[in-house]
């Protein structure tokens, strides 16, 4: 039977008990002690915790993400490191949540009701989960491989007002454990599935007074699709612009999903845009796209997701058009690294 320990998070007012094979994130969110976190598999170093009192176990955490340096001075991956013994601990960026509503990390089960393909080795999953998940606009949750208990990360691309439906758009990655081996293998309509969430920290939750751009690569439309809904939904934006990159037309999907809202709403533009076919569409890298929309994008915020390459591009584009930093929010996706025991999509 697992030892517990007692871990205090430096400027919260309450402790948490956390097992000895439990990482303290996970401990922290179930408990609904809020810890900066994005992508939960130790190679973001979003977690990063400074270990004041007592010792940790830095289990899978990756050199390049915490360096021997790093653990030396004392720091650790709360994704990862597991306790050895009581802990004091604090958040290198700090524990504050900035007044965005939290909700506890929980374990679901539930039932694959939608399974289909979307656009080029592109598949839409829904599950219909027993019980309710609340979340945030923007978050993610892990499902739980079959036989393995290995977590893969899928964002929410349902709005939060839809608790019990959860959508997910699955890019087909070759070898890769929970797409090649699952969802597009044996997978069917009806399976049970276990999964647990909501987790990350990318969310458009509050209303704002600046106008939003919001670009996504390939899958990376998933979390922009909720956050458009309940932006909408809510009124939280006086104008909002959804942009969508993609190499092909067989590459892109609910375009006339997107097409019907800009029609339903004045304050919405959708624009998907194709780097590697003709069409009757926007032409070019997506970030050009925008490049070429706005002479200024002073004033603005963006909401930014899909892989790495393609957010810094984006970052970098915005910036050309002086948007300030701290109005750029990312979500990046990374391939899932084989020896990890939760990974990006």
């Amino acid at each position: 039977m697992a030892n517990n320990y007692t871990v205090r998070i430096q400027g919260k007012n309450s402790d948490i008990t956390v097992a000895e094979d439990q990482s303290i994130l996970d401990a922290a969110l179930r408990a609904n002690e809020w810890l900066p976190h994005s992508c939960t598999q130790g190679t973001c170093g979003t977690c990063k915790l400074e270990v004041l009192c007592g010792e940790v176990r830095h289990n899978e955490s990756p050199e390049y993400t915490l360096t021997t340096d790093e653990r030396a001075e004392g720091l650790a991956l709360g994704c990862m490191a597991t306790p050895c013994s009581d802990l004091v601990v604090e958040p290198i960026g700090g524990a504050g949540d900035n007044g965005i509503p939290r909700f506890p990390l929980r374990d679901y089960a539930g039932t694959v009701t939608v399974l289909e393909d979307i656009a080029a080795n592109t598949r839409r999953l829904v599950v219909e989960v027993d019980t309710p998940m609340l979340f945030n606009a923007g978050q993610y949750v892990e499902l739980i491989v079959p036989g393995h208990n290995v977590g893969r990360q899928y964002s929410l691309a349902n709005p939060p007002t839809e608790t019990r439906n959860l959508e997910f758009h699955v890019k087909l990655t070759t070898g890769g454990l929970a797409t090649d081996g699952w969802i597009f293998g044996p997978m069917q309509v009806g399976d049970r599935i276990s999964l647990r969430g909501p987790l990350g920290q990318f969310n458009l939750v509050n209303q704002q007074d600046e106008a939003a751009i919001l670009i996504g690569g390939g899958t990376g439309l998933a979390p922009l699709k909720s956050i458009v809904q309940h932006a909408l939904a809510e009124r939280l934006v006086p104008e909002l612009y959804l942009y969508h990159g993609g190499r092909r037309q067989e590459d892109l999907y609910d375009v006339g999903f997107f097409r019907d809202l800009a029609q339903e709403h004045e304050h919405f533009h959708y624009r998907p845009a194709l780097s590697e076919e003709q069409w009757d569409g926007a032409m070019g890298m997506v970030t050009d796209v925008v490049l070429d929309d706005f002479s200024s994008c002073k004033g603005m915020s963006a909401y930014l997701c899909g892989p790495p390459a393609m957010v810094e591009a984006a970052v970098k584009a915005l910036k050309r058009r002086r948007m300030a930093p701290r109005l750029i929010f990312r979500e990046e996706f990374t391939i899932a690294a084989p020896n990890l025991a939760a990974v990006a999509q």
